[in-house]
């Protein structure tokens, strides 16, 4: 339990813990926000898919599945990318108390339990991928906040406006420390303090800013797979920034490579060539 502080905001937050004890049992912030973040995420994909007209039901299973392959998904991405730190103790692999979770993962597992789902239940991809996506946003607008909690996935040294402080005992992996960070201490009360990009909030308000945006074209949207192939490119082009400041990387294998600033640029280059290919169909039929 320490201080997290904002310095030039003027925003200092006294002995924030990271868990709460029920009956002697603590349960992890981070632990609750996700689980919140799944409830108001599909609370909001079963009001979409009310208000269009789907099936509640569906969409219902399709939450409830997509939910269980995502976190196998995010837990299998976060496993292989970390392998040198699991391989020698593989029953580690399944302490999910640990930590451990990596978004792609859950999207990537979660895209393919989806597909399988909508299909079987009759449901165009695209459209059920449109309601969905809007409720991973959501999901994810949340859960970096248990990031926060956590002090972890946060970016390098910076003494910007936005600069946050960690008490560096306070942290959860000391190899997400840098050698700029500890030369640039902040010492307040005798707490050393490293000062770092609060890469959490950038990438919660960015998400913020592209779920309105696409709750907006919901709206006014002219053919399924507007949405899904915005959500791509939206959250591409945030997560492809934010992960070049972020110390706490996942390389690809035997690479300097940071794979998810990689599975970015896939993403943005995918959304566009989707968007495209379906402008180009929708017209092709309004002039048939």
């Amino acid at each position: 339990m320490g201080d997290i502080i904002f310095p030039h905001l003027n925003i200092h937050i006294h002995n924030l813990g990271k868990s709460i004890e029920v009956f002697g049992f603590p349960i992890a912030f981070y632990g609750m926000i996700i689980a919140l973040g799944m409830l108001l995420g599909g609370s909001l994909v079963l009001y979409l898919a009310k208000k269009t007209g789907e099936s509640e039901d569906a969409f219902l299973d399709l939450i409830i599945w997509c939910l269980v392959f995502a976190v196998i998904g995010a837990r299998v991405y976060y496993v292989l990318f970390s392998w040198d730190y699991y391989k020698d103790d593989l029953i580690s692999i399944f302490n999910l108390r640990g930590g451990g979770l990596a978004i792609y993962g859950g999207i990537i597992g979660g895209v393919i339990t989806g597909y399988i789902v909508l299909k079987k239940k009759g449901i165009p991809f695209l459209r059920g991928a449109d309601i969905a996506m809007c409720g991973v946003l959501v999901g994810q607008i949340l859960g970096r906040w248990g990031n926060f909690f956590n002090r972890e996935v946060f970016g390098g040294y910076t003494d910007s406006i936005f600069a946050m402080l960690l008490p560096i005992n306070d942290i959860r992996s000391m190899s997400d420390v840098t050698e700029e960070m500890t030369a640039n201490l902040v010492v307040i009360d005798g707490v050393e303090y490293i000062s770092v990009h609060p890469t959490f909030l950038y990438e919660s308000l960015w998400n913020l800013g592209v779920l309105i945006i696409l709750l907006i074209l919901f709206n006014r949207k002219k053919f399924d797979g507007e949405i899904f192939f915005g959500y791509l490119i939206g959250y591409g082009l945030g997560r492809f920034w934010i992960e070049g400041v972020r110390t706490d990387q996942l390389l690809l294998w035997n690479t300097n490579i940071p794979v998810s600033q990689l599975l970015s640029a896939i993403l943005i280059v995918a959304g566009v060539i989707g968007e495209i290919i379906l402008i180009k169909k929708y017209r092709e039929k309004k002039t048939d």
